[in-house]
């Protein structure tokens, strides 16, 4: 007889170390595939990351404006009064970038509009008022835009559309506090701040607002300030010359004409 031959002892179990690796090489292997690949459009990548915060900013606060105005307005108008006001802030943003100043992204507030943060401070009064009529000139543009789009189509919307562009841009030129007529009054004379608070006060009377007692309450420091003596430095930053100063009221006194013109043409 044949002697029966014993059977092999079993395999240990694979260790903790051994069934990691079995999973990881696959793993590591695909990573350094991507690793590779990212390498190569790292010039496509690394600007898509740099740009991914403004785009949230921007872009997340602009449908959370548009929202909120839809539940009051519906969505097409909604949409299309957030584009006016994108379109005035691109004029803000233009303006600070042709006199080399650094903007951040645009950020909207429902029913308190929109605004672009200055990362550089304007050295003197001339640069900011360039900066701040800007956004008033590309926002009138677009409201025109708006009512020649009205005359194409006869779509009502469009006409309300323009009215309320006409309408914001005219209130944007009040020279008080914070808004940009304010800011370009620091290029003709501080004291047509005083002519705004009265607009405002006047304002406040017919009907009151809570948006408008916000601007005028946070333009009260600036008036106190007209009544004291100016630093050196301060002299100095008000400084404009008689023809910067002469265009600056020709260009502010002459849109604020035309933004009433457009308002009164395509009331409803």
């Amino acid at each position: 007889m044949r002697a029966f031959e014993s059977a092999p002892p079993p395999l240990p179990p694979p260790s903790v170390w051994q069934r990691l690796k079995k999973w990881l090489g696959p793993i590591g292997f695909v990573l350094l595939l991507l690793f590779k690949f990212a390498a190569k459009l790292k010039f496509l990548f690394i600007p898509l990351l740099k740009w991914l915060p403004v785009a949230f900013k921007t872009g997340g606060t602009m449908f959370l404006s548009i929202g909120v105005y839809a539940m009051q307005w519906g969505w097409r108008f909604a949409v299309g009064f957030v584009l006016l006001l994108l379109v005035h802030e691109c004029g803000h943003l233009i303006a600070a970038r042709r006199v080399g100043l650094k903007v951040g992204a645009p950020v909207f507030i429902p029913f308190m509009g929109a605004f672009i943060a200055l990362k550089d401070m304007p050295p003197n009064a001339w640069i900011e008022a360039q900066v701040a009529i800007g956004g008033p000139l590309v926002g009138a543009a677009g409201a025109l835009a708006c009512d020649f789009l009205y005359l194409l189509t006869g779509n009502q919307l469009f006409r309300a559309l323009a009215y309320s562009g006409f309408m914001l841009n005219l209130f944007n030129l009040i020279p008080v506090g914070f808004l940009d007529g304010g800011r370009v009054a620091k290029a003709l004379s501080p004291w047509l701040w005083v002519v705004g608070a009265v607009v405002m006060v006047a304002l406040l009377i017919v009907q009151f607002n809570l948006l408008l007692l916000i601007v005028l309450a946070l333009a009260v420091p600036q008036l106190i300030a007209l009544f004291r003596r100016r630093t050196p430095e301060e002299a100095r930053w008000f400084e404009v010359t008689p023809s910067q100063r002469q265009f600056m009221a020709l260009l502010y006194f002459g849109l604020m004409a035309l933004l009433a013109l457009g308002l009164h043409m395509t009331q409803l």
